[in-house]
């Protein structure tokens, strides 16, 4: 079985392109060109140099000493959160502005949620010299005050999505909307493994460098390439979709995908997708998706920016579906509380979407043998106005 996209871009049943008509020559621009452009040896060569000289890759593989300790394991943190920006969110913005000069596209429109994303962007169009504008919910505007303030700086317009919940699905739609209206000078760069075709397959390749450097990473320090347990958060699934990548077809490996179950899987307010979820089409590719019996789509709920989605991306429903990975949700609590923890056992503040992923060891056993790799997706600098008012600090 493969775990990757097919010609049409399906991931077994998921992925595809469902797009307005308007949208079809954009995307099918992008669909006819990002692999040989990817594929070119100046495409790569400035891609890997940014990586090295300018996002500060490779990111340490941090063995958690203090944490190993207390639940008897040996665990490993890919440290993502020491990237420029604070974020794996910049692997893929990278690779998509150089795509994007490539198509001799002069404007670039974003979406963004917990704002990683946003600043992603508006970072690498200062570096290249490009129009952004980022379109975020106004609630998430008002949570993450100081990447907005980030992205103003660096030259970006944002723009509040004012409709519906105000978060991140709201943004999508208004960045399609712009782009629907704007489709020849403008570059789309989404920030997730979701979307339309190529961009799932697209955004998870430019992600995938995280697995590949976790392979000879490992390879140094526990002299194999294979750990037991590669663990992270998913919300759309970019930084799960780098970390699983070359692992994808590796059987021992196991994957755990961890959701944000909010203020509890049943309460209404969540956003675990893989239990709530059922087969349905948001911005542009089938997938699995909370909604309505009617269709409707039901509003998420995560006291996390970046997890608050009412879909996965369809490489991870196929992954679910398959029982390749083994899908988990940790509540607004447990996921607090395990990145309160990280902080004063291993002196690491954890973006609260990062938190979901390392709350598993409370409820999951694993061996004293085992190797646990975690992908730190990002850095608490943004989250600590909603640490300092959930904990009182």
């Amino acid at each position: 079985m493969s775990y990757h996209v097919n010609e049409k871009g399906y991931y077994g049943q998921f992925g595809g392109a469902f797009i307005p008509e308007m949208l079809y020559p954009n995307v099918e621009e992008l669909r006819q060109n990002y692999l040989k452009v990817m594929a070119e040896p100046d495409f790569k060569k400035e891609f890997d140099q940014l990586l090295k000289d300018y996002v500060g890759r490779p990111t340490p593989l941090y063995f958690a000493k203090r944490m190993s300790k207390k639940y008897n394991t040996n665990i490993y943190l890919k440290r993502e959160d020491l990237c420029h920006t604070g974020a794996h969110k910049i692997n893929n913005t990278i690779g998509q502005i150089l795509m994007a000069k490539r198509l001799k596209k002069t404007r670039i429109i974003a979406e963004t949620g917990a704002g990683q994303h946003g600043v992603a962007t508006a970072t690498v169009c200062a570096l290249a010299g490009l129009e952004c504008i980022v379109y975020m919910g106004e609630i998430d505007i008002a949570r993450q005050a100081p990447n907005v303030a980030r992205m103003k700086m660096l030259g970006a317009e944002v723009r509040p999505a004012l409709s519906g919940s105000r978060t991140l699905k709201d943004a999508t739609n208004e960045a399609i909307r712009d782009w629907i209206n704007n489709p020849i000078d403008t570059h789309y760069i989404i920030g997730s493994a979701v979307g339309p075709h190529p961009y799932p397959d697209m955004v998870a390749r430019f992600q995938s460098v995280v697995s590949e450097e976790i392979k000879w990473q490992l390879k140094e320090v526990e002299g194999r390439e294979n750990p037991d347990y590669v663990v992270a958060c998913v919300g759309g699934g970019s930084n799960a979709a780098g970390a699983y990548y070359h692992y994808l077809n590796e059987p021992d490996v196991k994957l755990i995908a961890v959701e944000a179950a909010g203020k509890g899987i049943y309460t209404g307010e969540s956003a675990a997708t893989s239990v709530l979820g059922k087969e349905g089409v948001i911005h542009g590719s089938k997938t699995l998706l909370m909604q309505t019996n009617d269709g409707q789509i039901t509003e998420p709920y995560s006291i996390s920016a970046g997890l608050d989605y009412p879909g996965v991306g369809p490489m991870h429903a196929h992954l679910y579906e398959t029982k390749r990975a083994e899908f988990i949700s940790v509540t607004d609590d447990e996921a607090m509380i395990a990145g309160l923890e990280l902080s004063q056992l291993e002196g690491i503040i954890p973006a609260i979407e990062t938190s979901h992923a390392l709350a598993i060891f409370e409820d999951k056993k694993f061996k004293p043998e085992d190797v646990v790799v975690i992908s730190l997706s990002g850095r608490g600098d943004k989250d600590l106005n909603t640490y300092i008012d959930y904990f009182k600090l």
